[in-house]
């Protein structure tokens, strides 16, 4: 039995120009990212390669029609698909590394075949994603109000390249969400069953690194997270090798629908349903692996762990602010549609729950967040 796969090989410079150099970057690659990263850390070593600037096809996150309008402006071919961003960012790119890219829903309805014919170089500047080290990609599927992802081993990174450098400008929101996005995909892939003590070594060290760098950011203030930004982007990494082979669940799924309708960013609306998920989980199941995870996560922080999830909450809240989910401009109807969604379309999510969500359950959880 498989315990665990690391695909891409994982490299880290000081710089963005030590990586440039050492990747010798140039003819024949298309780097997609964005220009407010690229100008400042590559703009003046004149690499002579093609660029993709992803904010001019729309903000957010990626979704199919922002992906066909990139499709159309590609011109020329390459060799090399080079992402330099966020989540959406990469999962644009790994897109890009495959042969046949549109129509894009073809792809995700399983029309068209899943062939990678390039080289795929994945260089993430937040600390959330994890995307440099998983074979995902998703959309928002605007003509559909739902978000899908889209897992195949021939989306896998060829390198990942971690620099620190790249994360200095980030802002503090995009900072939380991303590595709240992180700590979920920890706590989520260590309560999968597909998890196992190798999987689990990734997760919980995730968690661990990121935890204690938000209660020294809390008590020091949000420039304290400056030199811990390279923990940070490692915790990241581990989280992304945790949930790439034991899979995220319900707190992502049930997310989904939320970030689809309403544009809430992605690390947000995971916090929206976190510990909502968690508490169910464990009026269904409180022993076993959840048992473990809340007391490590109790011991961090220096909780009874009766308390963990209001202290946990009571954390992330320094962060960003949890809101009901009516805040959103979430309907009581919306809550229907989104438990009909998700029953419909996060069945590969909802395999890995810790213990098995129906339809009432998921509704239940919508109700009492909203």
């Amino acid at each position: 039995m498989k315990e665990l796969m690391i695909k891409p090989s994982i490299y880290k410079y000081g710089t963005a120009k030590e990586f440039a150099e050492e990747f010798k970057l140039g003819k024949g690659d298309l780097v997609i990212t964005n220009e407010y990263i690229y100008n400042p850390y590559f703009g003046e070593l004149n690499l002579g390669c093609d660029t993709i600037f992803q904010e001019k096809y729309g903000a957010g996150e990626p979704s199919d029609d922002m992906l066909e309008a990139i499709y159309k402006d590609v011109k020329g071919e390459h060799k090399r698909i080079v992402a330099i961003g966020g989540g959406t960012v990469i999962d644009i790119s790994k897109i890009f590394a495959l042969k046949y890219v549109s129509p894009i829903l073809d792809l995700y309805d399983g029309k068209k075949p899943i062939e990678k014919d390039k080289e795929l170089v994945i260089v993430p500047t937040t600390c959330g994603t994890g995307s440099e080290v998983t074979n995902i990609a998703i959309l928002a599927l605007n003509s559909r109000g739902t978000k899908k992802g889209l897992a195949s081993d021939e989306m896998y990174a060829d390198s990942a390249v971690l620099v620190p450098e790249l994360l200095e400008g980030l802002p503090f929101p995009v900072f939380a969400t991303s590595s709240i996005d992180a700590l979920v995909h920890a706590v989520e892939s260590s309560l999968s069953p597909k998890g196992n003590e190798m999987t689990r070594l990734f997760g919980y060290k995730a968690m661990e690194m990121i935890l204690k760098g938000y209660k020294k950011i809390v008590a020091e203030g949000r420039d304290a997270r400056i030199p811990l930004l390279p923990d940070f982007l490692t915790a990241s990494t581990f989280a992304g090798i945790a949930f790439g082979n034991a899979g995220c669940a319900a707190v992502h799924a049930l997310s989904y629908p939320l970030g689809g309708k309403y544009h809430v960013p992605h690390g947000e609306s995971n916090y929206a349903m976190f510990t909502g998920v968690l508490k169910n989980y464990m009026e269904i199941k409180s022993d076993g692996e959840i048992a473990k995870l809340n007391q490590f996560i109790a011991d961090i922080l220096e909780v009874p762990v009766e308390n963990v999830y209001d202290a946990l909450e009571a954390l992330l809240n320094n962060l960003i602010q949890k809101k009901p989910l009516h805040e959103y401009g979430v309907t009581q109807q919306d809550l229907e549609e989104f438990t009909e969604s998700v029953m419909v379309n996060q069945g590969r999510l909802m395999a890995n729950n810790f213990v098995e969500l129906d339809k009432e359950r998921v509704y239940k959880i919508y109700r009492e967040l909203y």
